[in-house]
């Protein structure tokens, strides 16, 4: 890498705030991948049910239909001070997991309870700490700083991939919550050492015009907002096809596919599952590293990729070349929501952008309904088919999209393009 390259790469963390929010974030990103991987193992182990992984799977994201909530919230009391309340939430919750199994008492009613509740405000999480980004980083490094914020993710997906499964073999689940709980602690800490980002006279003077809002003439105003932007209507949609039809085989569903396609144990899920945050990871430093990309256009080439892996993976069963379409479609998704997110927060009114993101965090609920089908289809027409049906679906209403806002996606002109 070039010392131009690299130093474009690594600008964003020139912000002081953004020095402290990546690491609260990686962090946090660390224990949602753990956290996730163990439970799924536990309940397939414990249950042998592929309908209640999915269920499992779907409890974490029942807060998706109140996400706009949080953004709204977030954009009264500051995007800083909500996330640090959610992380000590999460700190909370997953320490009385923690007392359940060290004492005995852990059992699937339980955790099916607890992520119940967790999956109220854990959706709402990457949503808010998109709207923060916005709020700390000047509008011609986000680009950069969104990929890099991603890295987060893609990271930790390696990390839970390759640790919480043989952890969990290892210690067993309470000591591994352990380490959990200590994730989201220092990860809440981390974030109330962050300054508090001055809002703009924009918003103020907003604030000011709008005496004694409601919260249904807030929500309203974000969700309008969000979905008559240029460029942000198909964004959207984008990202909840992708939810319903491609995440489902690339996350819940992923401990079903690993004993029961590839016959393998936890250390095959953690390969499995790895391989895709890899290819996420390099679609984000490439993206990191990449400068006037037509962002729109990227959306389209790449959601349409993914969904042609997707459509390969199904088919194999074979562990090493399944891995290997598994980067590759791990490349096109970073690239495509991360194409999307960047979408939202150039277009979005800075006052608005919490509930910009809360709707964005909204149409996860696809992701509920999708793996939910899922384990019915999978019952009744077997995984492959299933599979076939879930990306052919996707590939088709991605090419109805491209066609559909044409003109805010694919012109060189187009704001959602700009550079």
């Amino acid at each position: 890498m070039s010392e131009a390259a690299r130093s474009s790469a690594l600008a964003p963390f020139r912000i002081r705030n953004y020095r402290f929010q990546w690491p609260s974030d990686l962090l946090t990103s660390w224990a949602f991948e753990v956290e996730t991987l163990v439970l799924g193992w536990f309940i397939m182990v414990e249950t042998g049910s592929v309908l209640l992984l999915t269920v499992l799977a779907s409890l974490q994201y029942v807060g998706t239909l109140i996400a706009p909530v949080f953004g709204m919230v977030g954009d009264r009391i500051g995007h800083r001070d909500l996330l640090a309340a959610m992380r000590f939430a999460y700190t909370a919750l997953s320490a009385t997991i923690m007392a359940l199994a060290l004492s005995g008492h852990l059992a699937p009613l339980n955790i099916m309870i607890i992520v119940a509740i967790m999956g109220l405000i854990r959706p709402s999480d990457l949503g808010v700490r998109g709207a923060l980004l916005a709020d700390i980083m000047p509008s011609e490094q986000l680009v950069g700083a969104i990929s890099l914020a991603r890295t987060t993710q893609d990271s930790a997906r390696i990390a839970g991939a390759l640790t919480g499964a043989g952890l969990f073999a290892v210690l067993g689940i309470g000591f591994v919550y352990v380490a959990i709980a200590c994730l989201y602690l220092t990860a809440a800490v981390l974030m109330l050492c962050m300054t508090r980002p001055v809002k703009s006279h924009g918003a103020a003077e907003h604030r000011k015009d709008r005496l004694g809002p409601t919260l249904l003439r807030d929500l309203r105003e974000g969700i309008v907002h969000a979905w008559n932007g240029p460029g942000m209507r198909a964004a959207l949609c984008v990202a909840f096809l992708a939810n319903l039809t491609a995440f489902p085989f690339t996350n819940g569903l992923l401990p079903y596919v690993a004993r029961d396609i590839f016959h393998t144990d936890q250390t095959g899920l953690g390969y499995l599952s790895a391989s895709f945050a890899v290819g996420s990871l390099i679609g984000s430093i490439t993206l990191s590293l990449s400068a006037g990309v037509r962002i729109a256009r990227l959306l389209i080439g790449a959601t349409l990729a993914w969904y042609a892996m997707l459509l390969v993976f199904v088919e194999l069963r074979t562990m090493p070349v399944a891995m290997a379409c598994l980067v590759l479609a791990g490349i096109a998704q970073s690239m495509s929501m991360i194409s999307a997110a960047v979408i939202l927060m150039r277009t979005a009114s800075a006052h608005l952008r919490g509930r910009v993101m809360g709707v964005r965090m909204m149409v996860i609920y696809g992701l509920p309904l999708g793996l939910l089908a899922a384990g019915s289809l999978i019952d009744l027409i077997g995984y492959s088919a299933t599979g076939t049906l879930y990306a052919a679906a996707g590939l088709i209403a991605m090419m109805a999209i491209a066609l559909h806002w044409r003109a805010d996606l694919w012109p060189v002109h187009a704001p959602a393009n700009a550079r």
